[in-house]
Order: structure tokens, then C-alpha cells, then sequence
């Protein structure tokens, strides 16, 4: 097939050296640009992606968007939330068996994608359930720890959250001073001290995976702490209040002192800090996801509000040219970011996802996302103030996921590193 159709190319060739033009003949249908989707990603999903994908916004838009103001003005999160998803299958929804869908990692994306559409407080609360604790879990858990607390877990019925950054560790976690031992007096056990700050669900968790050195070796590992079975004094988990974002989700601590934790409830294998980043990359994908929602959101708002704003000759705003191009900026942005994460979803379900590609996903989203939020905030003048035009919070929320589960800085360097091979941490 080949040498005919090179043989076909030499006839063609002109006295010259030069390929004579083939005419091509196409019939065009006229294609509207649909400015909800730029580039036609919807195009790239399975009939199944785009089912779960209408699934979770309908539940988004019907049930979680008319809770979230009095949620962010209160700080108030309800827990029930995640039944609600559980009972729709949208936790742990990659995960193979133990009552979860298990489903494409776009899939899943989607999902985040439709949450934080209404607001990043709401997605982090999931991806900590779904990405950090039943991911850490189906990965590196033992037989008796995915049968014990995956299916509770994927219904909402019993809730998780992930311990490793500690209040003097943020981004280096391998510096970590919460510490694991042979308990003194109860064989079988270790015993657990430490703190571990900045954990989102912690105040309303069951179940707590907390990453730990051991004393003996030094090696870091993953404990999964029970509250029910942890006696008084020995466990705490206080709400951090006052916060300037993710008001809608509830934020804690983990305070640990001598708390027993049997040896079963141990990871069995996995040592150092691969297994959480492993977790961590998890949720670092579905950020990617969730920060085009929240940004999308703000383009839909403020689109709406330029068409029906009227200033100078009763015009609408949009139609002037700075308002056009901060619209233009935003919606370009937002359908790259969809693009590259499709990719590298495609390519984590195939096994071919470095994790640096999630790195600069994670931070070329966050930080866009983040950048044209701000600008777009501009449009709405000094109602911008008024939480009821929601871009204020997105703006206060987008600026938290730029900062967590690696700062945009970091992410840098990681990216750095694999393209040098030089370390610039130390």
C-alpha cells in the first residue's frame, strides 16, 4: 500500500520536483461556535462520560447551588452531602468494586468539574473522600482495609480525610514530626503523637489516613485511625475557623497524642512519601477538572450580567471591547484547560501518565483559572462585593486550590526538575 502510493506521488511530480495539488472536496455543514464549548470537548467523551457528566450536574445544580451561600457565610457544611453523591455513585467513582462505579478517570473529572462549578469548598470535600482516602485505600490498602471501609465510604455512610501537612511541614512533608511506636502497653498496637493542620473534613471524619514515621525506622507510612476506636484524650480534630476561602467546606486539624492504632490498620507495604503523593496526584487531577468548572461559572455569570448591565447610551456592557476581550481570555483558557486534562486522563487510564503531567495541569489550570477569575471580577464593578453575584467567592475559593496539594510554585520546580534534571528544593 505504501509503495503504491509513493509511486502515485512520483508521477505527480512536475518538471520541476514539485508535487502537483490534489483537490479535496469537502461538503461543509455550517458549525456554530458554542462558546459553553469552545473547542468541542464534548465531542472527545464517551456516551457514558457525558451521561455521568449530566448526572452530576443536574444533582449539582438542583441541590447543592441553592445551599451554598448560607454554607459560605456560615461556614457550615453539611454532611449529608456526601450521601447525597454516594447515593449517585459520584464518590470513589474509579474505583473497581466495593459499591463504586468505577468509571473513567474523565469520568470522574466531570464529576469534579459539575461540584465545583457551584463552588471549590463542595469538591474539596469530595475529592479528600473519593481521591485521598478511598484512593489511598483501594491502592495500598490491605484485602480486610478495602473490605472494612470502601464500601462504607462509597455510600457517604462513613467519612474520610487525609493527615500529612503538619503546622511547621507544608510543603515538605518528608520533614514530618508525627510519629509512630510500639504502643507501651497494648501488644499489637502503635501508639501515635503529633499534628497534622489543614485537613479538610477532619472535625466530621470516622475515618482518618494519617501518614506517620516510624519511630524504629524512620520510614514514613500510612495509618488508617479510627475515631470511634481512639479512647479520650488521645484524639482530636478541631475545626479551623475564620477562614477567606472555602468557607463552604469544613477545615480542621488532627491531634494525636499516644494514639493507640492497631497494626491492621496499617498500610502493609507501601513506605516513604510515594504512597501519599500517589494520593495526592489523584486529587491534583481532579483539581485540574474542578478549577475549569469554577471558571466556567464565572464566565457564564459575568457574561450574563455584561448583556444585561446598561451603561453609557443605555448599551450593554458587553458590547465594549474591554469587557469582550476579558470574556475572550477567560474562554480560552478554560477550553485548553478542559483539553489537557482529557489528555491526561486518557493517558492515566493507559498507564502513560507521568506524574509531572498532573503537576502542570494542576498548576497551569489553578493559576488561569485563578488569574481570569480576578479579571473577570472587574465586569461586575462594585457589585463584585455582594456574595449573591457568587464571582467574589469563586475568586477567594480559586485562590485556596492555587495554594494547596502544591502550590503553583512547587509544581514549578517539580516541572523544573524533570525538565533539567536538576533538584531545586535543596
Amino acid at each position: 500500500m505504501f509503495k503504491s502510493v509513493a509511486r502515485q506521488t512520483a508521477r505527480q511530480l512536475g518538471s520541476r520536483g514539485s508535487a502537483a495539488p490534489v483537490t479535496r472536496r469537502y461538503v461543509h455543514t455550517p458549525v456554530a461556535f458554542d462558546w459553553k464549548d469552545p473547542l468541542g470537548a464534548s465531542n472527545l467523551f464517551t456516551e457514558e462520560e457525558l451521561a455521568i457528566s449530566e448526572t452530576a450536574e443536574s444533582y449539582c445544580q438542583e441541590r447543592m447551588l441553592p445551599r451554598v451561600l448560607d454554607a459560605y457565610r456560615n461556614e457550615d457544611y453539611d454532611r449529608k452531602i456526601l450521601e447525597e453523591m454516594g447515593e449517585l455513585g459520584l464518590l470513589g467513582a474509579t474505583i473497581e468494586g466495593y459499591g463504586c462505579a468505577g468509571v473513567s478517570s474523565v469520568a470522574s473529572g466531570l464529576i469534579t468539574r459539575a461540584v465545583e462549578r457551584v463552588d471549590s469548598g463542595y469538591r474539596s470535600g469530595m475529592s479528600v473522600q473519593s481521591s485521598l482516602i478511598m484512593g489511598g485505600i483501594d491502592e495500598f490498602g490491605s484485602q480486610e482495609q478495602k473490605d472494612k471501609f470502601l464500601p462504607q465510604l462509597a455510600k457517604g455512610k462513613m467519612l474520610g480525610c487525609f493527615g500529612l501537612t503538619e503546622p511547621n511541614h507544608g510543603s515538605d512533608p518528608g520533614s514530618m514530626e508525627t510519629v509512630a511506636k510500639p504502643h507501651p502497653t497494648k501488644k499489637g498496637y502503635f501508639s501515635l503523637s503529633g499534628a497534622k493542620t489543614w485537613i479538610t473534613n477532619s472535625p466530621i471524619s470516622d475515618v482518618m489516613l494519617v501518614w506517620a514515621k516510624l519511630q524504629e525506622t524512620g520510614k514514613i507510612r500510612g495509618f488508617l485511625v479510627e475515631r470511634s476506636e481512639c479512647p479520650p484524650g488521645t484524639l482530636e480534630t478541631p475545626a479551623l475557623k475564620h477562614k477567606n476561602g472555602l468557607r463552604a467546606s469544613l477545615t480542621g486539624m488532627i491531634q494525636l497524642d499516644e494514639c493507640p492504632v492497631p497494626e491492621a490498620n496499617m498500610f502493609p507495604e507501601i513506605e516513604g512519601l510515594r504512597g501519599p503523593f500517589s494520593c495526592l496526584n489523584g486529587a491534583r487531577y481532579g483539581i485540574a477538572w474542578g478549577t475549569m468548572g469554577a471558571l466556567e461559572d464565572c464566565i457564564a455569570r459575568t457574561r450574563q450580567y455584561a448583556l444585561e448591565r446598561k451603561q453609557f447610551k443605555n448599551n450593554p456592557i458587553a458590547k465594549y471591547q474591554l469587557v469582550q476581550k476579558k470574556l475572550a481570555d477567560a474562554t480560552t483558557d478554560a477550553a485548553f484547560g478542559i483539553l489537557a486534562a482529557v489528555q491526561v486522563g486518557r493517558l492515566k487510564d493507559e498507564g502513560k501518565a507521568a506524574p509531572e503531567m498532573i503537576s502542570m495541569i494542576k498548576r497551569q489550570n489553578c493559576d488561569r483559572a485563578l488569574v481570569n477569575a480576578r479579571i473577570l471580577q472587574e465586569v461586575f464593578g462594585g457589585n463584585a462585593v455582594s456574595d449573591e453575584y457568587h464571582i467574589g467567592r469563586h475568586v477567594a475559593n480559586l485562590f485556596v486550590t492555587q495554594t494547596y496539594e502544591g502550590q503553583s510554585d512547587i509544581h514549578a520546580l517539580i516541572l523544573g526538575r524533570a525538565i533539567t534534571g536538576l533538584q531545586a528544593f535543596c
